[in-house]
């Protein structure tokens, strides 16, 4: 779920990207379309959960009657589990990789009909985004504990996960400036606007978790308080406080002076200690299910825990530097890189009035 975040939350920068016509996204477009088209990892990935889904998921194995669970049976139930599971992957799939095939095409032919194609992958996209975002969530997390409601829970993934995408993203391109691969046509102006949104999805964020929280303690219905229960419980405490504080106070206190978001010295720390905090979000969100007070977390769990991210971690890697060795760095004939690298170019019906004067 860590890393389905980077996906995701890459795919999503792209579509803002072409929704709204943003020029400054366009130095950062082709890395982040190499990361949301790593589908094939998340496939590999996910074989051992798909092999072996009853020791993940209670509902399950479990023999015993549930009401909560027959209420939910159309979704949870194992041909619904592996069809979405098919259904998610293939979407996100044919989404990330219609997006990038029009942008290497670009890079060709330099027609302008790529942009509006592409433009029109995002216009019905970002509702499909939307929704499978949400059902990723629901199928995958929130439904190791099927008892559980809430309707913020799939918004809450996703502010998460554009958070911590906005964090790498900010390190990459820093990567490959320094490397000569983004140099050329990345500006100063845009580490600023990249560091602005993580400002700004750092406050989303923290305003999504406190209203679920604030929800479920004000109505007090069991079946849902239970969650939070559990996870005020033991080491699971001391992990919420460190989200309350690490995920936002840090971050936020960090980033609110304009000048900060340019200053090296602080986001670099920033961006790999939200790594961190998305892990102990993600940890929050999942291990309570097995360790409800986090009893007994030996030294042989951590490496094991810290190895499987290191593996994953790897894998990710691998296939981003394998595809971006492949391509462009960045879009080389895109209609928007003249403003992005502050030339300006007179639109063509400026002219063609100027020429009629003439």
């Amino acid at each position: 779920m860590f890393f389905l975040s980077l996906v995701l939350g890459s795919l999503f920068l792209v579509l803002v990207h072409h929704l709204f016509d943003s020029y400054w996204l366009v130095p950062l477009r082709r890395f982040l379309e190499h990361i949301a088209c790593s589908v094939p990892v998340l496939v590999v990935l996910f074989i051992p959960i798909a092999l072996f889904p009853g020791s993940i998921y209670p509902w399950m194995s479990s023999t015993e009657y549930s009401h909560s669970l027959e209420v939910k049976s159309f979704m949870y139930n194992r041909v619904s589990f592996y069809f979405m599971a098919v259904i998610l992957f293939a979407v996100w799939w044919w989404l990330s990789n219609g997006l990038r095939n029009q942008s290497l095409e670009q890079d060709r032919s330099g027609a302008a009909s790529c942009t509006v194609s592409m433009r029109r992958y995002a216009a019905i996209g970002i509702f499909i985004f939307a929704v499978t975002l949400t059902l990723a969530a629901f199928y995958w997390m929130k439904s190791l504990e099927h008892q559980w409601f809430s309707t913020m829970y799939g918004v809450y993934y996703f502010a998460g996960s554009v958070w911590v995408t906005l964090a790498t993203t900010y390190v990459i391109a820093l990567v490959l400036k320094e490397t000569g691969h983004l140099a050329p046509i990345i500006q100063k102006s845009t580490f600023k606007d990249i560091g602005t949104l993580f400002f700004a999805f750092t406050v989303f964020y923290a305003y999504i978790h406190f209203s679920q929280y604030f929800l479920i303690w004000n109505a007090a219905i069991p079946e849902e308080t239970f969650w939070y229960v559990k996870r005020e419980s033991g080491v699971w405490w001391s992990v919420g406080m460190l989200i309350v504080f690490g995920h936002f106070f840090v971050p936020f206190l960090f980033l609110l002076r304009i000048d900060a978001k340019l200053c090296l010295p602080v986001m670099v720390p920033v961006c790999l200690w939200a790594w961190l905090m998305h892990y102990a979000d993600m940890s929050f969100n999942v291990k309570p299910v097995y360790n409800a007070a986090g009893e007994g977390i030996s030294f042989a769990s951590i490496v094991l825990s810290l190895g499987s991210m290191a593996l994953m971690a790897g894998a990710f890697a691998r296939y981003f530097v394998w595809k971006l060795k492949g391509h462009p760095p960045f879009p080389q004939r895109d209609p928007r890189v003249a403003e992005t690298v502050g030339v300006y170019v007179e639109p063509l019906s400026a002219l063609s009035s100027q020429s009629g004067k003439d």
